[in-house]
């Protein structure tokens, strides 16, 4: 393949997979809007976010097993049409309930673009190129995320909430056109046996794991053990044993389990899972934080956060040869420390401060990890493994990451709303108003007291969600410095010779 086509289709990969990931949380902004001109409710409303993101998560595996079975080049065509035609049916959706239905195709659409854009990087590219291309494809990630509300905020100041999906049709059009011409044709990985069985049960236990954090996330008040939970996770979990003894004993499995035994994919796999938990779900909580207690708009909220994606900007394309210097998984293991050590001082910075100042050591913190992680990770992964491993490899690291969010929203989320709860227990508000703030959670809390226009109120409330903030950050700094340790583990120490 000629030098030049290899970086045109780099292109085409990495605007596809700017879509799927800019679409995570360019439509979080419009929520409002959409509430009002659709007059739905609040679990309408999230829906619109969870029916991408669970189709999204529970798709991964199965596309990336496809791409090895018809072509890489040819699924990630099929993805980029389907998310292209699906956007534009989110903007004529008549109601919310077909936006929500759009939504989950269009999150379809979505995970084969992410899934299968690594796979065609890793084919296309090899040696020190492929850590040149891995990197810009990680400076890609990190700064579609974070240009999310940015985007929505600067298309809702000019035009209505239908803006943000045809926005991907333009985009759609000239990452087609140049995926057709560019990327090449990608060897199949088919011995004749097709593992449908296997490809079903990897369907079913993602969907039902990711349905199940989703009801603890929307709903705060349910326990683990409450059945709406509870059963699901169970469900998953169950298929998940099904899944391992049916892969154990077919001839050509969906996951090859023998890759869980490579201990650069395990380490690969968990920074990414970390890179989901740590730091994709806390942008959610960076977003309340700054839009509905600190009063910034969502177009300035979102500018904040180009602050991290500004890393990946400069570090990612560079990351390949500073990794030529340095152990990568050291790289790694550090900047997760480093991450780590930015969460724990953020209370000492922030404070009860109504200004974003106070969280700029900890967004450089986080950069500088999603910087690295990113296309390290990936690298140390595909160039591990053989071949006709790529696609289950690139799958196992989307799916931990994907996941990794899914499972952050909620363990962050149930540290934050925690402590907010334990200081309104000790505030000196009323038991009615007190049981109100509860029940509204941390996040409706900033409206409810904006129409009470009580200062003392305000205060209290305030008060409460910095706490949970500051056991967040906390929380987050342990789960950093153990996915460091756990890095280094897997990543640097070398096996002892028997």
């Amino acid at each position: 393949m000629q030098s030049r086509n290899k970086w045109f289709a780099l292109v085409a990969v990495c605007l596809g997979f700017f879509m799927g990931l800019l679409d995570v949380t360019v439509v979080n902004v419009a929520l409002p809007t959409i509430q009002s001109s659709f007059n739905s409710s609040f679990s309408q409303l999230q829906w619109v976010i969870n029916a991408y993101t669970l189709m999204f998560a529970a798709v991964l595996f199965l596309i990336s097993k496809l791409g090895d079975l018809i072509g890489r080049k040819r699924i990630f065509i099929i993805s980029l049409v389907l998310f292209s035609v699906f956007s534009l049916a989110c903007s004529l959706a008549p109601s919310i309930t077909y936006l929500i239905i759009f939504r989950g195709i269009q999150g379809i659409g979505g995970a084969g673009m992410l899934s299968l854009s690594m796979s065609i990087i890793a084919d296309i590219f090899e040696g020190s190129q492929r850590g040149l291309a891995l990197g810009i494809w990680g400076s890609v990630a990190g700064l579609s995320t974070a240009l999310g509300p940015l985007f929505g905020g600067i298309l809702l100041s000019f035009f209505s909430w239908e803006s943000i999906f045809l926005m991907n049709i333009p985009i759609g059009v000239i990452a087609l056109f140049m995926s057709v011409k560019y990327i090449p044709i990608s060897k199949t990985f088919n011995s004749g046996k097709i593992d449908f069985l296997g490809m079903l049960l990897s369907f079913a236990f993602m969907f039902s794991i990711i349905l199940g954090l989703i009801q603890k996330e929307t709903h705060y008040e349910y326990s683990w053990f409450n059945y709406h939970v509870f059963a699901l996770l169970a469900i998953g979990v169950v298929l998940i044993i099904v899944f391992v003894l049916w892969e154990h004993h077919f001839s050509s499995p969906m996951l090859d389990l023998k890759l869980l035994t490579n201990r650069y994919v395990v380490g690969s796999a968990i920074s990414n899972l970390t890179l989901g938990v740590s730091i994709y779900s806390a942008f959610s909580y960076i977003i309340i934080l700054s839009q509905n207690y600190m009063g910034y708009s969502a177009l300035q909220s979102g500018a904040q956060l180009m602050l991290i994606s500004a890393f990946s900007l400069v570090i990612g394309p560079i990351s390949g040869k500073i990794a030529t210097k340095i152990n990568p998984g050291l790289i790694i293991s550090l900047v997760f420390v480093l991450a780590g050590l930015g969460m724990f001082v953020l209370p000492v910075f922030l404070g009860s401060s109504n200004h974003w100042f106070g969280l700029i050591p900890t967004f450089i913190t986080l950069g500088l990890a999603n910087a690295f992680v990113n296309p390290l990770s990936s690298n140390i992964a595909v160039s591990s493994v053989e071949p006709k491993e790529i696609g289950m490899t690139s799958g196992l690291l989307n799916v931990g990451k994907q996941f990794g969010t899914s499972l952050g929203v909620v363990v962050l989320g149930l540290a934050l709303t925690s402590s907010y709860n334990d200081r309104l227990v000790v505030s000196k508000l009323p038991d009615k108003l007190m049981h109100l703030f509860e029940n509204a959670g941390p996040f409706s809390a900033s409206d409810i007291t904006a129409k009470m226009h009580s200062d003392w109120i305000a205060s209290i409330v305030h008060s409460a969600f910095y706490s949970g903030i500051d056991r967040l950050a906390i929380t987050n700094g342990f789960i950093f410095i153990g996915a460091g340790i756990l890095c280094y583990i897997f990543l640097c120490m070398k096996k002892k010779k028997a």
